[in-house]
């Protein structure tokens, strides 16, 4: 059998805008619910979640069918948990607070094989296809993509030398912790943090890289695409639902 492709990585080498969600909610359900309304990609989150790996393998087996691409959050850049998810079947993976080059080149090490790098071979695993996928071990890497959170403003600044490690596929800002470790926690729409995600932007395009962010401002997400991100997420599942039940709630108290 062949190995599956990678539409979200292939989109991104081409230049085409894919826009997200975030999916926070653990279980199948709410994930191939967020799989049949349009959106080009959804992070299945287990870092800020209680999302884990048996409820990750069911909501990636949920989206399956549908065209909207499963990206996974493992909980850190931690080489035994981007293992398990690889093994599951996960092809892309958004990496959290990736700080310098050092910790890019870990992230890529634990993707890879040996001897490029140190991922652990199993044979009989869902992303061989159960032993279907010839030459899996040799191929994999093809179609992974391997996305790396900046989110402080160190790691803003080393935008240029975590872009350069060879198998950094994209650059993710995360504006919330961004705005903590520049003094605004809980303000990610200060001014100081905008103009921040404005250059980090700008210098991850100038670096070669397609540049990602979460925003849950639909006008911010209109001016981050302006200045180029290529991969854009503009809601989370726990917020869209609370923000309709209290909209629900509050068209009917008694005023």
């Amino acid at each position: 059998m062949m190995l599956p492709q990678n539409r979200f990585k292939k989109a991104l080498r081409e230049g085409r805008q894919q826009i997200g969600l975030w999916n926070s909610l653990p279980g199948p359900l709410a994930s191939e619910l967020l799989a049949t309304c349009g959106f080009d990609w959804v992070v299945i989150d287990t870092e800020h979640a209680v999302t884990d790996i048996p409820d990750t393998l069911a909501m990636m087996q949920a989206m399956a069918p549908y065209r909207t691409h499963a990206v996974v959050r493992p909980a850190a850049n931690d080489p035994v948990l981007i293992k398990r998810l690889l093994d599951l079947g996960a092809q892309t993976l958004i990496i959290p607070y990736v700080q310098d080059a050092e910790e890019a080149r870990a992230a890529v090490a634990a993707i890879r094989y040996a001897p490029r790098g140190i991922r652990g071979v199993a044979g009989m695993t869902r992303a061989t296809l159960f032993g279907q996928v010839a030459g899996y071990a040799a191929r994999a890497e093809e179609e992974l993509c391997l996305i790396l959170q900046v989110e402080t403003a160190d790691a803003l600044d080393r935008i240029p030398e975590i872009a350069a490690v060879d198998g950094v596929d994209g650059l993710f800002i995360g504006p919330a912790d961004l705005a903590a470790s520049m003094g605004h926690a809980g303000n990610s729409g200060h001014p100081e943090v905008v103009a921040a995600i404005e250059r980090a932007i700008r210098a991850i395009r100038a670096a070669g890289k397609p540049a990602g962010i979460l925003t849950l401002d639909p006008e911010f997400a209109r001016r981050c695409i302006d200045w180029g991100t290529g991969f854009t997420a503009v809601g989370m599942d726990i917020a869209l639902l609370a923000q309709a039940a209290r909209g629900l709630a509050a068209r009917f108290r008694p005023e």
